[in-house]
């Protein structure tokens, strides 16, 4: 019965939730409106527009996770538990997500067309070419995804499911996290959609059928960024700009 308690009482939806989801709306609406205001302040602060650009991503995501991790930080702790009784299993799991979610985005792309970048993508792409790997590494490997799993997996689906049917959940999950990825000046592209459909898809599925292991989507996410990173740094810039 006390087991219960617990574990229905690490997906109630709390204050920190609350917090962390209004800074995340919040910061997304201002940055939206005010994009070019917070450029011009930034600017005056650092005159190299990337690390401008760096620092407005770094404030960005480490103001939703400090309440991220100040709300998640039971379920952080029991999901690395359960992961440390298997840990061939997860190690072994982990690569065969990214190559599961390579090609389900492969056949993605081919069926909704020529792929397309998006703004994030380009911008993430502009910050690799400028900003050195030691400040990449901690943004876009430890702290962005952990965001987004507890946004997007954990409170969309671990806590909503609660609520709603966790199916429907899911689907929430998907398009919520495929649509803030792309949403911008080109609106809601399917070729540009398509990168971030196959992705989420993999995020979506590994989170319910590890029984909403926030730790092992995670994992997985992360893991796939600091493919891209080290890819990305690995390939020369002028072949990039090609």
């Amino acid at each position: 019965m006390g087991t219960l308690h617990t574990k229905a009482s690490l997906y109630r939806f709390t204050a920190l939730d609350a917090l962390a989801v209004a800074v995340y709306l919040g910061f997304t609406v201002y940055f939206t409106v005010s994009g070019e205001a917070v450029e011009r302040l930034m600017l005056q602060l650092f005159t190299d527009p990337a690390t401008a650009s760096y620092a407005v991503n770094a404030i960005f995501y480490a103001g939703v996770g400090i309440f991220a991790v100040a709300s998640a930080w039971r379920v952080v702790g029991r999901d690395l538990k359960i992961l440390g009784t298997r840990p061939w299993f997860t190690l072994g799991m982990i690569p065969l997500a990214i190559v599961v979610m390579l090609i389900l985005t492969a056949l993605l792309v081919a069926a909704f067309g020529t792929a397309q970048s998006s703004e994030n993508q380009l911008g993430i792409q502009g910050l690799l070419q400028h900003v050195p790997a030691w400040l990449m590494v901690p943004l876009l490997v430890v702290l962005g995804p952990f965001v987004e799993e507890y946004l997007f997996r954990h409170l969309l689906i671990g806590k909503l499911s609660q609520h709603v049917n966790i199916w429907i959940c899911c689907v929430i999950s998907v398009l919520v996290f495929a649509s803030i990825h792309v949403v911008g000046r080109e609106g809601l592209v399917l070729s540009a959609l398509a990168p971030y459909l196959g992705m989420a898809a993999v995020l979506v599925a590994v989170y319910v059928w590890t029984g909403k292991n926030l730790m092992f989507s995670y994992f997985v996410h992360a893991a796939k960024n600091l493919m891209a990173v080290v890819l990305i740094y690995a390939v020369p810039p002028e072949l990039l700009s090609k």
